[in-house]
This record gives structure tokens, C-alpha cells and sequence, in this order.
């Protein structure tokens, strides 16, 4: 009876090991935010994002700040609307851009400035079309306030 057992813990592992070579895998490129101004104490994150199979980003972390959120800004009547988002779909082998004026992971409750040449630590959270979640490092660039890159010297 423990052979049993103990070949059904074997199988158990092969299983959970051989599903997660077959796991999607999820590219980010590009990421970066604005520097933020004295007692600003909201920040977007850009970047772009390809799963290799249909996913979902369902969300974000990070340390940096109290509240994160998926985000969608877009024109109505015109007038610039920004609205929260539960998820954001990811079409097999697309990029989807999350960039100012449209898509964004928006940053609530700062925890401390961004500052220029700094990096934000952020971690994406992505659902395949079985259910599995997986968490996503990300290393954001924090740019100039106007947004341009900062030039190391």
C-alpha cells in the first residue's frame, strides 16, 4: 500500500512539474514611470506585455505604494476619463501597450518620491486560460518628470 502512495507523490510531482514547463510565458518590455513632484502621491506605470498563450493580467504590486490598480484612460465627449479596471486581456503572441493616455498600472498612496534614474520594483499578475496565476518581476524605469529618459553619464 505505501508503493502506492509513494508512486502517486511521484506522479503528484511529475504533473505539477510537467504543467509548468508547459506554463505561458509571459514577456514585459519597457517599463518605466514618471519621476514624481514634491507631495505627489500618485504615479502611472508603461510598459508593454506578451503572453505566448491567451491570458488575463488581473493585477499589480508593489512596496511603493498603498493601492495599485489597473487603469484605462481614454477621451468622452471631450473630456479625459480614467477608469479602473478588474483585468486586462492578453491575446496569444500580442503585445498589448499600456502607455500614457490608454492602458496603465496606476500607483495610489506613494510611499515615498520616485525619483529620476531610480528603478520601481512592480509585480505583474497573470492568469492563464487554465487558471494558473503567476506573479511576474518587474524592474520600472523611473524617467524625468516629462517623461524622458534619463541619461547616465
Amino acid at each position: 500500500m505505501r508503493m502506492k502512495s509513494l508512486l502517486a507523490s511521484v506522479y503528484a510531482l511529475y504533473c505539477l512539474f510537467a504543467g509548468a514547463a508547459f506554463a505561458s510565458e509571459v514577456l514585459v518590455s519597457d517599463a518605466w514611470t514618471r519621476a514624481t513632484a514634491p507631495g505627489q502621491s500618485v504615479a502611472g506605470v508603461y510598459f508593454g506585455i506578451r503572453s505566448d498563450t491567451d491570458a488575463v493580467l488581473t493585477g499589480a504590486e508593489t512596496a511603493a505604494a498603498g493601492v495599485t490598480e489597473l487603469h484605462f484612460m481614454r477621451m468622452e465627449d471631450g473630456v479625459m476619463r480614467m477608469r479602473s479596471l478588474p483585468s486586462v486581456e492578453l491575446p496569444a503572441g500580442e503585445t498589448v501597450q499600456f502607455k500614457p493616455g490608454g492602458l496603465h498600472v496606476m500607483l495610489f498612496e506613494l510611499k515615498q518620491p520616485l525619483k529620476a534614474g531610480e528603478e520601481l520594483d512592480l509585480v505583474l499578475i497573470v492568469e492563464d486560460g487554465a487558471g494558473h496565476r503567476s506573479r511576474v518581476g518587474v524592474q520600472a524605469q523611473v524617467r524625468n518628470l516629462d517623461g524622458s529618459k534619463v541619461h547616465q553619464h
